[in-house]
């Protein structure tokens, strides 16, 4: 009975953290005038008001009804008006509502701006991100873990510590050391100075340490050195870690948005949020097209969750628990 309570409550709440993602999705491919009507629904249903004249179906808008007839604005259908004010039978015009999918809100989205090139910006930083965290995080985890020097402690720490800074405190300072370094506005600023994660380093080390001394001093026997014992031992035996470190890495570089903000503006190297954000500027009166952009936009992460939910399990199941 306890074990059914607390997955009825985790399906709620799971639910109440799906539905936002679910009204993006179906609104996505929603017609803007359904929405502008107020069809704030989940479903794109569409309700049409027609007319039939010469076996013609034509959409119209009733205007005012006056006894048995209605005054209606009729449309082609590019939704034009082709004549205003017509008096009809209110018997000959018809309503029906009907389930249609907008799918060319995507297309209409992608090249109203150049998602294109915003998506291999990101890509390409995204990919170079992660590069350098899992060879930084995995040198300075394996020195936390196994290495012994004075100061140890303390710098590991100092480092935890930092994970509590927001980073509009060091926004203003960075951007002055990126500017007097010439990186500003280049690809330089987006990737070197996340290529540490302090998070992956956290998370490697505590990996790591479980690990038991027995197969270091087998290595050490077996004439190993530090870096050698790092790639044939330490590596293999925490994969689950590693592509955890490399998906959450590959997320927050996509995520990124206060940053390249920041430090870039030519539209040459803007990245996918950055160009979402201007996006939703220049259409902020198209919520299908600005919903779809959204969409598609953190569709890869989905795709990628899917696929690694496995390793991220594993890796929560067998690190972090050791101090």
């Amino acid at each position: 009975m306890k074990k059914s309570i607390s997955y009825i409550i985790l399906s709620v709440c799971g639910l109440f953290m799906v539905i936002p993602f679910i009204w993006m999705l179906t609104t996505s491919v929603k017609s803007q005038l359904e929405v502008n009507k107020g069809n704030v629904g989940f479903l794109p249903i569409e309700q049409h008001t027609s007319y039939e004249e010469n076996g013609i179906i034509y959409r119209v808008t009733p205007v005012k009804v006056e006894g048995d007839s209605t005054y209606i604005h009729v449309f082609d259908k590019d939704m034009k008006r082709i004549r205003s004010y017509l008096k009809v039978a209110s018997s000959e015009i018809t309503e029906k509502k009907e389930i249609k999918l907008h799918f060319e809100n995507y297309k209409e989205a992608f090249t109203k701006v150049p998602f294109k090139r915003y998506f291999i910006n990101t890509l390409f930083v995204s990919i170079s991100v992660v590069f350098g965290v899992l060879v930084t995080g995995s040198l300075a985890a394996y020195a936390f873990a196994t290495m012994r020097f004075k100061g140890r402690d303390f710098i590991f720490y100092l480092f935890i510590s930092m994970m509590m800074v927001p980073q509009p405190v060091y926004l203003i300072p960075s951007y002055v050391l990126l500017n007097h370094l010439g990186w500003i506005d280049t690809y330089n600023a987006l990737i070197i100075p996340w290529i540490a994660n302090i998070f992956t380093i956290f998370l490697l080390r505590q990996q790591f340490k479980t690990i038991p001394d027995e197969l270091f001093d087998a290595a050490r026997i077996d004439g190993c050195g530090r870096l050698r014992t790092l790639w044939t031992l330490v590596l293999p035996l925490s994969k689950s870690v590693i592509v955890t470190s490399a998906i959450f890495g590959f997320i927050g570089s996509w995520n990124s948005f206060m940053w390249p903000l920041v430090m870039t503006d030519s539209p040459s190297i803007r990245v996918l949020q950055v160009g979402l954000s201007y996006f939703s500027q220049e259409a902020s009166a198209q919520t299908s097209l600005l919903m779809a952009a959204s969409t598609f936009s953190i569709l890869p992460l989905v795709i990628l969750f899917i696929f690694a939910q496995k390793q991220i399990i594993a890796s929560f199941a067998s690190s972090g628990l050791k101090g």
